[in-house]
């Protein structure tokens, strides 16, 4: 009793050199956490500098427009577009753009006078179908909007990616093609991605030029920003020969802001706005004509094409400017407040942890902390942007919440543990089984999603970097067989999801690396004996 009596007494002038030691090793991992935490989110942040491609003098040629607000869909129940919005958008794209390029008829008779009121021109488009009636009412539109718009419609566009999509034969769509050119003054084409085009060259003396679409993320073998932009330079350059005389119109070309790495091709704003401002400043400089994907983010489209789907536009879901076209441009651009969190979830931490009086614990205190504040926030970050269903939110909350209660008996491990600190550890340690059984659990459910259906789905590696540590670091009594099958499932995944994703994949290494801990944590947890 006279030992803990004599701990617990406040520091002062006469303290010990055995004292002073813990004090001044947790001041010293404290100044180190900061610094961690600081320069983690710092240089997620960093702004890029990057030529413009547009000024308040130079306006691009013509972008995608899709006139959902961030929380419609083209599958609302009924279907209601906002005339405010298509105003207040075309104004907006107008300050860059001379024209924009729209999908479908229905719900969108305003665009054309919208356009003439902000001096845009347009590429109205039929959305073309396996139904017939919906495809002859699409057409029967987009002829009269055509017509009595003459001066706004500078072409018209029957059908996009519809072979894609095998909902339309060749000879089916040539036959549309032949009707509206038969009926309208303006040029006639038709938009689908390059390959198909090569795959039907029947349908091109139909047009009045082709409209190409060129992604490379979504290319079968995609690949880093440098790499894409000479790709679409080939791409263009066979099709201007094997199409002459015909004029080959870009149709789409752009980079997702967002979303999971496919081989070397890693969303990311600043490769957005690198991709976005050499490819306009390449067609430019060729002559090409090109339209880019697209004005907004689209968030409906992560439901059926992953997180990536909804953040390919110049502009976020809420129309503030992402940096794309001009300007510096950041990967995290709110990382302050990214960075306030991770103060927070710091502070958490040392205060779980309380007072400390070994020196081995002073240092891994505010080492744990910083590295809660890293895995936590880049998880909660990841979270926001690729969550798409309820299903998927209260997944991100209960994988939130096991971090949280992994943190929480860490620290209370590191703490000397009295009144309400002990009886919390007590708490916690009894159910660290069940805490390990939960984050093994969790990451086989993740390597069998990554192995058997990993398009559309991200890395979750941050969410399991503390949980995997922690009980690397400290392992504890588990329940064997169900432990056991647990990091079989995660060990046999590993190697897989490398060879799927291809080895110059950054983020798969990521998730390896992580799995690859949780492993050694398992198992380090089975060898733990019974009391």
């Amino acid at each position: 009793m006279q030992v803990t009596c004599a701990a617990l007494q406040p520091l002062g002038p006469t303290m010990s050199a055995t004292s002073r030691s813990p004090l001044l090793a947790y001041l010293f991992a404290c100044l180190l956490g900061l610094f961690a935490i600081g320069g983690f989110w710092y240089g997620l942040g960093q702004p890029v500098v990057l030529p413009d491609a547009a000024t308040p003098t130079h306006k691009l040629q013509c972008a995608s427009y899709t006139p959902f607000d961030k929380d419609q869909s083209p599958f609302d129940v009924p279907f209601k577009l906002r005339p405010e919005r298509m105003d207040a958008d075309l104004a907006l794209l107008a300050t860059r753009f001379e024209c924009i390029r729209t999908y479908s008829m229905t719900g969108l008779e305003a665009i054309p006078d919208l356009a003439r009121k902000h001096g845009l021109k347009v590429m109205i488009g039929a959305w073309v179908n396996s139904n017939p009636v919906e495809t002859e009412k699409e057409v029967d539109l987009l002829i009269a909007s055509a017509n009595a718009n003459a001066d706004v419609v500078s072409a018209v566009i029957v059908g996009n990616e519809a072979l894609l999509r095998k909902e339309v034969s060749a000879a089916q769509l040539v036959r549309l093609i032949d009707k509206v050119k038969s009926q309208v003054k303006q040029p006639v084409t038709y938009a689908d991605v390059w390959e198909f085009w090569l795959k039907h060259p029947e349908v091109a003396p139909a047009v009045d030029f082709l409209t190409i679409h060129l992604l490379p993320y979504w290319e079968d073998a995609p690949s880093n920003i440098d790499v894409a932009l000479r790709h679409v330079a080939d791409v263009r350059q066979v099709f201007g020969h094997k199409f002459a005389p015909k004029d080959v119109m870009i149709g789409e070309t752009g980079w997702p802001s967002e979303g999971r790495q496919r081989e070397t091709a890693v969303p990311s704003r600043v490769n957005e706005a690198k991709f976005i401002r050499g490819f306009v400043a390449m067609a430019e400089r060729e002559g090409w004509r090109y339209n880019l994907i697209e004005a907004f983010d689209q968030p409906w489209k992560r439901g059926s094409e992953g997180a990536v789907g909804g953040y390919w536009g110049l502009f976020d879901a809420d129309r503030q400017d992402k940096g794309v076209l001009a300007g510096p441009v950041s990967n995290v651009p709110y990382w302050q407040q990214w960075l306030a969190v991770g103060g927070l979830i710091f502070l958490g931490t040392l205060f779980l942890g309380g007072r400390v009086r070994a020196t081995r614990a002073a240092l891994l205190l505010p080492l744990l902390g910083a590295l809660a504040a890293c895995s936590l926030g880049a998880w909660g970050d990841l979270a926001r942007l690729t969550t798409r269903f309820a299903s998927e939110w209260l997944w991100v909350g209960l994988l939130t919440a096991l971090n949280l209660l992994v943190l929480a008996h860490a620290a209370l491990t590191l703490s000397a543990r009295m009144g309400w600190r002990s009886r919390a550890f007590d708490f916690l340690e009894r159910r660290a089984g069940w805490l390990v059984a939960t984050a093994g659990f969790a990451a086989a459910v993740m390597m069998l999603e990554m192995v058997f259906d990993p398009r559309y789905r991200s890395f979750a590696s941050m969410a399991f970097v503390l949980p995997a540590l922690v009980y690397l670091c400290r392992p504890v009594n588990v329940p064997r067989r169900e432990i056991a099958l647990l990091t079989f499932m995660i060990g046999a995944g590993i190697a897989p999801q490398l060879y799927q994703e291809g080895l110059l994949n950054q983020q798969a290494w990521g998730w390896a690396l992580v799995s690859g801990l949780m492993v050694a944590a398992l198992w380090r947890c089975l060898r733990v004996r019974r009391t």
